[in-house]
């Protein structure tokens, strides 16, 4: 809810509470009064016939009977509300009556009843009352009516920051110029955000450079360590020493590892920087045999049952195409590393979704704590633990869909990536599923 619609939401419950409350209070006041009136004028004609009688200038109870309701039999004395018939209108009519004892000196009492007509009474209370509900109808009528016409107009200045946050992108490598509105508080809004927005893309600008700068330097020491120790594994004397051989084999390992990690790093930073060119239609059904292909050896010397299922082709994805041969790279490989020998692996593609199953060794929690950095399913795996990492930054910044599951047994694991395919022409024809098996 917009916040000026809440703010007038409150007012028109106050008002209507306060309308509600005043609207009774005067309707009832009103009749109060208006009843009131009538008694003092019926109690008048009451004191002025008691007073005539005491002084003998009443005419005869028989001529006052045609004017008078009069009564020889005692009736209840006091003010009471009652129904008479109308004859003109034929209908009943509510009157307010006085009903008290009139005696003459020498004469026996009547009992005599005085009353008038509350028909004007109730009239004016009803035209009391209409008035009261137009006048709150137009009130919440325009307070409905200014609450738009304030929220077309003095929240304008709001809308235009409110979009231009939203279009804000840091890798724009620029600061926002937001203009100061003739509002105050947007203003003061505007200028901070405007501050606030320099100092981000001052941090970003240090930060992307520190980070190339960190990698290139890094990557080139990196570089050398490993060709030099390849040289030095192959040294005639280094077999003569069987202490120093395994030694320098596994600070040649160390150091394999560490540029892995480089390189992993590197990407998931350019990744989150999007540091990558915009997104082009990729062929992922090709990428896929062609990766398929490539990992065969592996898949040999690690004894898989594997198998490729392309059920409708071509497959094409909007993706930067080095982010998707990562992304199928790590896919394939953590499906590989985290296998067991003589274990299955099952690829299928559709136009959809990407499914990896493969078998691995028994676990069991959550599986979404597996795309967490530096998380490994065996501690002692040189994998530096970042390729499901990769894969979560990659399928984030695309709108892929990203669903790890385990079997009931926890033997059995599934990673699916949901695609939203391309159209393209003279696709409609499904090919024919490419199965590679090895025994």
């Amino acid at each position: 809810m917009k916040l000026l619609n809440a703010t007038t939401r409150y007012y028109l419950l106050l008002a209507l509470l306060l309308f509600g409350v005043g609207s009774v209070a005067l309707y009832y006041g009103i009749g109060w009064a208006l009843r009131a009136e009538v008694d003092e004028q019926l109690a008048s004609r009451r004191i002025e016939l008691q007073a005539r009688a005491r002084s003998g200038q009443l005419p005869p109870v028989a001529q006052l009977a045609t004017l008078l309701d009069i009564s020889y039999q005692p009736r209840p004395v006091g003010r009471r509300d009652t129904l008479l018939l109308d004859a003109q209108e034929h209908e009943m009519v509510p009157h307010r009556q006085l009903t008290f004892a009139l005696a003459e000196p020498g004469q026996p009492p009547v009992w005599v009843s005085l009353r008038k007509s509350l028909v004007e009474t109730e009239d004016l209370l009803g035209v009391v009352l209409a008035v009261m509900l137009a006048v709150l109808a137009l009130l919440l009528a325009g307070m409905v009516g200014l609450n738009r016409w304030l929220s077309a107009r003095l929240w304008a200045p709001f809308r235009h920051t409110l979009g231009a946050l939203r279009g804000y992108e840091l890798q724009q490598h620029q600061p926002l110029a937001l203009p100061a509105p003739a509002v105050a508080e947007f203003a003061e809004l505007n200028q901070a955000l405007n501050s606030l927005s320099q100092r981000l893309v001052h941090d970003y600008e240090s930060l992307r450079e520190f980070t190339a700068n960190a990698a290139h330097e890094t990557q080139t020491p990196l570089a050398i360590m490993q060709a030099q120790l390849e040289q030095l594994l192959q040294l005639p004397t280094l077999a003569q020493d069987p202490a120093a051989a395994p030694l320098v084999g596994q600070l040649y390992g160390a150091t394999l590892r560490l540029s892995r990690l480089h390189q992993a790093l590197s990407l998931l930073s350019k990744i989150e920087n999007r540091q990558f060119a915009p997104a082009r239609p990729v062929r992922l059904d090709e990428l896929l045999t062609e990766k398929m292909a490539q990992l065969e050896p592996l898949f040999e010397a690690r004894e898989l049952r594997y198998g490729l299922d392309i059920t409708q082709a071509p497959v094409v994805v909007q993706l930067h195409p080095g982010l998707a041969d990562s992304l199928l790279q790590n896919l394939l490989q953590n499906a590989v590393r985290h296998n067991v020998r003589g274990g299955e692996l099952l690829v299928t593609l559709s136009r959809r979704e990407l499914r990896i199953s493969n078998t691995g060794p028994a676990t069991s929690g959550d599986p979404a704590r597996f795309f967490e950095r530096f998380r490994k399913l065996n501690p002692a795996s040189d994998s530096p633990g970042l390729g499901l990492s990769i894969v979560q930054q990659i399928c984030a910044w695309y709108g892929l869909g990203l669903h790890y599951t385990l079997s009931a047994e926890g033997t059995h694991h599934t990673l699916r990536v949901e695609l939203p395919a391309v159209p393209t022409a003279g696709a409609t024809t499904a090919a024919a599923g490419t199965l590679l098996a090895s025994e």
